[in-house]
């Protein structure tokens, strides 16, 4: 017997209102999301698909001073989180419910993000679901154009197939580097938080490939 989804908020709400912001979205418009608990100039730090949310959760509570926003498209789990982080109290995190592709590119300002991290999106292996993976040319050229010069991307797979076409699509565009250059990535991740799926799977003896590219600086930045 499947069990009810609790629907209420054992505290404050913080998914954000995406029919609130304006076209273009504003570094303003999240200062005052984040009012009063970060204080501006924000630093922005996205998580895509936190699916679960202890990654998410993680990286927030090491590190208060930071605005953290997590895009989720599951309204389940979007649920899920917002209850859990009124239950820990954690207020630097603010949450957008639906897909990636929106919440990069309608809610996210040119320049403002930080660091993004992208862990373990769905590889959609059958190749007529192909065209439905993250990873595409117009979406991370979109997520580069939102990153601070110098701002990071962290991407993870175990899909060697989806590895590569993580490789082929972050090498194409002129707006990123990559930090493992000349590798394409790397299997280990010094440092790196991981994932109740990431620990299930390293327990199976699966393998992992992890990126890192950084917005090129431009001149004089």
């Amino acid at each position: 017997m499947s069990r009810k989804l609790k629907t209420d908020i054992p505290g404050r709400d913080f998914r954000v209102d995406v029919d609130s912001f304006s076209a273009p979205a504003t570094l303003r418009q999240w200062e005052e999301q984040f009012a009063p608990d970060v204080d501006p100039p924000l630093d922005l730090v996205v998580d895509i698909g936190y699916g679960r949310g202890e990654f998410l959760i993680d990286l927030a509570r090491k590190e208060p001073e930071r605005a953290f926003v997590g895009i989720e498209y599951s309204y389940k789990r979007s649920l899920k989180m917002a209850r859990r982080l009124a239950r820990l109290g954690i207020s630097n995190v603010r949450l957008i419910e639906g897909t990636a592709e929106r919440g990069v590119g309608e809610l996210l300002p040119e320049g403002s993000v930080t660091m993004a991290w992208i862990n373990f999106p769905d590889p959609w292996p059958k190749a007529r679901h192909a065209r439905r993976r993250l990873v595409q040319p117009a979406f991370v050229h979109t997520l580069a154009t939102r990153l601070v010069p110098g701002g990071c991307v962290h991407l993870a797979t175990d899909d060697p197939e989806y590895a590569q076409q993580f490789a082929e699509v972050l090498a194409a565009d002129p707006g990123l580097e990559n930090e493992f250059a000349p590798e394409p990535y790397r299997h280990d991740f010094d440092g790196r938080i991981r994932t109740a799926y990431e620990l299930e799977w390293m327990a199976q003896g699966r393998s992992f490939h992890y990126f890192t590219y950084r917005r090129v600086r431009s001149a004089g930045a």
